[in-house]
């Protein structure tokens, strides 16, 4: 059997893209940027993070953690959802959760006329084992 020691291959390997070297690089021009949405987005991220400050505190009350956690036990998803909205969020709430954990999405919509949501704030949070 013969090994052998050199570090490269003993005959020159093709390139991998062969016009590669015969064409040069195409160069191409990119718009302006515009930072409006990402401005929007930033301002509606900032009401997301207060928000999930306030959901937050109010997971920190045994007493609405016993209520959520047992009516996700039993999964009746219309009781979570409603003790959810009592806590008074300003924007959209959609709560997953399995018997290890809960997860919720806030999304914003930066404006009213577009469907489309601009950022979204997603809580992990594990319950169980």
């Amino acid at each position: 059997m013969y090994y052998y020691h050199y570090p490269y291959p003993p005959y020159p390997q093709p390139p991998a893209y062969p016009g590669y070297y015969l064409y040069p690089p195409v160069t191409r021009q990119y718009p302006q940027v515009d930072v409006n949405i990402f401005t929007k987005s930033i301002k509606s991220y900032r009401l997301l993070m207060d928000q999930g400050s306030i959901l937050l505190d109010r997971l920190g009350d045994e007493d609405f953690d016993v209520k959520l956690m047992t009516f996700a036990q039993q999964g009746n998803k219309t009781e979570v959802d409603k003790l959810i909205k009592t806590i008074g969020l300003k924007v959209p709430v959609e709560t997953k959760y399995t018997p290890t954990g809960i997860t919720f999405e806030l999304t914003a919509h930066p404006d009213p006329s577009s469907p489309m949501s601009c950022c979204t704030l997603s809580v992990h949070m594990r319950w169980g084992n």
